[in-house]
């Protein structure tokens, strides 16, 4: 293709997304591809969504929604009016102008980057791949996935990038339960693999998000999202790892916070935890220290900090089991009712949930353990745990049967005074009793 047919590919893609009759293509309808969808449909774009998930499939062509911060009127409105079409086809996506690909990134069972669903799909898109169509990765991965593994798998197509198909790099950041920020209000970095691929790139999202922020190359844009999350969650192993020292010395690490949160400059607020949950926070670090060490690089640091919060479940189940003993009670037979599965409060999302691995800590131990979370009413099979377990209702009657009632996630609508005023005993991780203006006889801050 000579260089004029090259611009035209690209004009004619630019006309399309700027009069929004560009169609939408979004791979993974998950917590960060259903959002999405929802953004370029209240932009007045035609979305196609897919997912292997047949059941997911099924509920959002009735216009149901199976992610709680994602209207489900406001998708059966755009299903009746064919604005927004699911499939499990892959062959129906060569009719998409755009390829968002939204699917998971996790780690594989030695804490190494499991690529296998990005991979999957670049092969489905390549078979598929025609002139003028965009390919866009969001899903969190390490600098060099888009051009290093992606574009020789979509090279095969026959086509070339930047000329014939449009290749780049915009990470997702999405926080579910987030009342300030959603999709839609949030700046997105987004880059591109040629000048013209960012150039196109940046078009899209400039109809669904108040600022774009253009960046030199994919891997930039990569190493952005990994920053973001890295940077979180060193912060969160230091507070997690100064609470156990404030704890030997009988300080209270809430307060320490909530006082050095005062100071104007300097100082930015984390909080500690039963340990870290979600799908970036636990996972991305470990991207990085993955990659790095194919330049000879350890990155201590990082590690250490992942070291610290992966232990954190660790530390709450001993100290549980201190607790209970200077109670009389064993660990084996205790009772125990974990309130909140979810990663983080509020939301109905329990990927890496530090509870699961509470749970499993705890039951190995002897002890009998039951859940209460309002957003999660049964637990499904994980790639890690399987717990054949139903949320169970609260009461006073049943609260007074479990010897400790531990918190692992604090949701806003759960009656933390019913919980103290009845249980015997109360592990605190989130701090959930004082914000809640209740005071500690019965309650042990872990």
């Amino acid at each position: 293709m000579n260089t004029i047919n090259a611009t035209n590919a690209m004009n004619a893609l630019l006309s399309l997304i700027s009069s929004k009759r560009a169609s939408i293509g979004v791979m993974g309808l998950g917590y960060v591809g259903l959002p999405l969808a929802r953004e370029f449909l209240k932009a007045g774009f035609p979305v196609l969504g897919f997912d292997i998930d047949e059941k997911k499939v099924q509920m959002l062509r009735r216009g149901g929604s199976y992610v709680r911060h994602v209207d489900g009127g406001f998708l059966k409105k755009h299903v009746t009016g064919h604005s927004l079409r699911v499939t499990s086809n892959y062959d129906e996506l060569k009719s998409a102008d755009a390829l968002i690909i939204c699917v998971p990134t996790p780690l594989g069972p030695h804490r190494e980057p499991d690529l296998s669903y990005v991979l999957n799909t670049t092969k489905e898109i390549a078979k598929i791949l025609r002139k003028g169509q965009l390919v866009v990765l969001e899903s969190t991965t390490y600098p060099g996935t888009t051009d290093e593994e992606m574009l020789p798998i979509l090279d095969e197509s026959g086509l070339k990038v930047g000329k014939d198909f449009f290749l780049g790099y915009s990470p997702e950041r999405e926080d579910p339960g987030n009342k300030n920020y959603s999709t839609g209000t949030i700046p997105k970095v987004v880059s591109g693999i040629t000048e013209t691929c960012l150039k196109v790139v940046k078009a899209l999202y400039d109809q669904v998000v108040p600022d774009t922020v253009p960046v030199s190359s994919t891997r930039v844009a990569e190493a952005t999202k990994i920053l973001e999350n890295t940077y979180r969650a060193v912060n969160i192993a230091m507070v997690n790892e100064l609470k156990m020292v404030f704890q030997s010395m009988d300080i209270d690490i809430w307060e320490v916070i909530e006082a050095a949160e005062t100071k104007p400059f300097g100082f930015q607020a984390f909080y500690p935890g039963p340990g870290l949950g979600g799908h970036c926070i636990p996972i991305d670090p470990f991207y990085l220290t993955w990659k790095a060490r194919e330049y000879d690089i350890h990155t201590r640091f990082i590690e250490l900090a992942g070291q610290i919060n992966t232990n954190m479940p660790y530390y709450v189940v001993d100290r549980t089991i201190k607790a209970l003993n200077e109670r009389g009670v064993p660990i084996k037979g205790a009772k125990i009712l974990i309130i909140g599965v979810a990663y983080k409060p509020d939301v109905d999302d329990d990927r890496e949930s530090p509870a699961f691995v509470i749970m499993d800590l705890l039951e190995k131990a002897g002890a009998l353990v039951d859940y209460h979370d309002p957003y999660i009413p049964r637990l499904k099979k994980g790639r890690k745990f399987t717990f054949d377990k139903e949320s169970v209702s609260l009461s006073p009657q049943f609260l007074s049967l479990y010897d400790c009632a531990l918190i692992v996630t604090n949701h806003s609508n759960v009656d933390y005074e019913m919980i103290k005023m009845y249980s015997p005993l109360v592990m605190d991780t989130r701090n959930a009793m004082k914000l809640n203006g209740l005071k500690n006889d019965n309650v042990v801050k872990v």
